[in-house]
């Protein structure tokens, strides 16, 4: 029989050598682990000794206790009637009792994301809002897209509109996709199979993040015949791990038909919302990349995206990770967070394996002042257009309008990406508020589509959008394709 402990005797145990905390009523010796934490230990610590359930549960997937305790370190059980737990914040539990509006009210991805602002915790929004420095590549994301105007052509049977296509040889009702999104259950309980459950309806695609906060099992689960999904990998330096959920992924293959390779952030950028918001870091230094003398080989930071980092390897190549890949999958890959046309060349050289790539700064959260996916776009037309012959390429970044969407596909994207939109659509609403986000955005493309003139996907191109004050700011250096030895003319 477990032993039973009060609340007052595991109030006891909250130093570094000693360190109780109690999850899900259970309570657990963590001393061994809080060297390895991928936190680090200062945010345990600020947990020892009492219920940590409550700030546990939304980042870490079931099993993540048993993966990396041993059985010995469940010491037995709390009795409830002996626990006080932490006050939450007396203004977010005003803030949240009246609950969200109803979904059908809000007209635009801007009104879901107040509500969201609303319903959510402080340490949710500084996490999903927060971008790299000063936020100069997240804004200019969306910018960009206003920078773009459409040219609507007149006297056209408008009375029908597709928007089905096909992305890796899969049927999708709609190019729109869910970008990789971590932590989605920071939001809602419905986490990341609330966003499947959102989107389905509209036959659109999942690429579900390496840190969500489900298992990829319970993602799926329950999910529609047919529905597709794309499974994210952040290589770590223990190449084990990665291979384990590689082969974890391969064995759902009638769900998950891809792996999706993130380049864009080997090292976290520098969030400052994330790092100086949290509920259980805020007195922790902050700016990423800052050593801390207490633990030199920590990031520094007490932010969610500094804890979700830890271990991921910096030292991926084009000569050796895709071999690697190859090795562990044959799953096609997809090529996330591409920034130039020699990159998105040298993806292309890949093909076969490499199916796509997405063109992505990570919502501006890496590298500010980086170039948005629009600006590589037209890179890409510019110096090597036959990528686009060879390979899907994919964007993600700033949208917020089907107008964006369609502005996109013009320029040649496959398919377009929201991350953000969908976890503030589940923070607004749950299930019903991804549906909603998907229903304005989808709406908003078809008549965009129709007052264009036109009836499918693929009757959008350039002809549709005028791009001269966006090309006037283009990279406009050397192709540099031709000292990589790679340059081919374009056949198109």
């Amino acid at each position: 029989m477990a032993k039973i402990f009060d609340a007052a005797e595991v109030a006891k145990h909250n130093s570094p050598n000693d360190c109780w905390v109690v999850l899900y009523g259970d309570v657990w010796d963590v001393s061994e682990f809080l060297p390895s934490h991928p936190g680090g230990s200062k945010i345990i610590l600020k947990l020892a000794g009492r219920d940590a359930t409550e700030e546990y549960d939304p980042i870490h997937p079931p099993g993540t206790l048993e993966e990396n305790l041993k059985a010995s370190a469940k010491l037995g059980k709390l009795d409830p009637s002996t626990l006080r737990k932490p006050s939450t914040d007396v203004a977010e539990k005003e803030q949240m009792k009246d609950g969200p509006p109803n979904m059908h009210s809000l007209l635009n991805l801007d009104e879901i994301e107040e509500v969201a602002t609303k319903q959510v915790s402080k340490k949710c929004w500084a996490y999903y809002y927060s971008a790299s420095d000063d936020l100069i590549s997240k804004s200019f994301n969306n910018l960009v897209y206003k920078q773009i105007l459409l040219r609507p052509r007149v006297f056209v049977d408008c009375t029908k509109c597709d928007t089905s296509t096909t992305l890796l040889g899969h049927k999708v009702g709609i190019p729109l996709y869910v970008s990789p999104a971590a932590m989605a259950r920071l939001a809602h309980p419905a986490g990341e199979r609330g966003i499947a459950q959102g989107i389905s309806p509209f036959g659109a695609l999942q690429v579900v993040s390496n840190n969500a906060s489900m298992t990829p099992e319970q993602i799926v689960e329950g999910s529609l015949p047919g529905q597709i999904f794309g499974w994210q990998i952040y290589v770590q330096n223990d190449r084990s791990k990665s291979e384990a959920m590689l082969a974890r992924i391969n064995k759902m293959s009638d769900k998950y038909k891809f792996i999706v390779l993130t380049l864009d952030a080997p090292v976290p950028g520098k969030r400052e919302h994330d790092e100086k918001t949290q509920e259980i870091g805020a007195s922790l230094p902050v700016s990423s990349g800052v050593k801390t003398a207490e633990e030199p080989k920590r990031p520094g930071g007490g932010g969610v995206g500094q804890q979700l980092f830890w271990g991921t390897a910096a030292d991926l190549t084009w000569k050796s990770t895709l071999q690697w890949l190859a090795k562990h999958t044959s799953m096609p890959i997809v090529l996330k967070g591409l920034q130039t046309h020699e990159d998105a060349y040298l993806a292309a050289q890949y093909a076969p394996q490499v199916k796509a790539i997405i063109l992505s700064n990570h919502g501006g959260r890496a590298l500010d002042t980086a170039p948005p996916a629009v600006h590589t776009l037209l890179e890409i037309r510019k110096y090597c257009p036959e990528v686009f012959s060879r390979i899907e390429v994919w964007v993600d970044g700033g949208i917020k309008r089907g107008t964006d969407v369609v502005k996109a596909l013009c320029l040649g994207a496959k398919a377009v990406g929201v991350g953000r939109a969908a976890l503030f659509g589940l923070g607004a609403g749950g299930v019903e508020g991804v549906e909603r986000t998907f229903e304005i955005l989808k709406a908003e493309t078809e008549t965009c589509m129709k007052l264009l003139g036109a009836e499918k996907i693929s009757d959008l191109g350039l002809k549709h959008i005028n791009t001269r004050a966006v090309e006037r700011d283009i990279y406009d250096g050397h192709a540099g394709l031709e000292k990589l030895g790679l340059w081919v003319k374009a056949n198109l």
